[in-house]
């Protein structure tokens, strides 16, 4: 299996573990009636950090199709490896560190690390356009 393959699977895991933090923290400051309930009110979480991990998944949300696509497409034209192997590390060590950093809210560390991993997805970009 190529890197990007690899780390596609590494990702979906990733998106899970967005997926499982941001619904447990909803629950925990929600309550569970809530979040068992059919949520009509659209009320917002009281905790700090289930607003961050609801944001952090919705962001991740955004980058991951983009990602998968590149992955994806890498590996059906074989033009994996090189620099989009070193992208596609790039973008999913930024984004476990992007989640982290979000939870914590440290704010310009976030945006310098969203950037580097926007960085791996354009490496990824040049793979497959060169």
């Amino acid at each position: 299996m190529t890197t990007e393959l690899t780390v596609l699977a590494w990702g979906i895991v990733l998106v899970l573990a967005h997926i499982v933090l941001q619904a447990s923290l909803a629950v925990l400051s929600l309550g569970l009636p809530y979040a068992l309930g059919n949520q009509d009110e659209g009320r917002q979480e009281s905790g700090l950090i289930a607003r961050r991990a609801r944001k952090a998944l919705r962001n991740m949300l955004e980058t991951f199709p983009v990602f998968v696509a590149l992955a994806l497409a890498l590996a059906v034209t074989n033009k994996s490896g090189g620099i989009a192997a070193t992208g596609a590390m790039i973008w999913i060590w930024a984004r476990v560190g992007y989640l982290a950093i979000t939870l914590a809210g440290v704010p310009y560390a976030r945006t310098l690390v969203w950037t580097v991993s926007l960085i791996g997805l354009i490496m990824m970009t040049a793979r497959l356009l060169g």
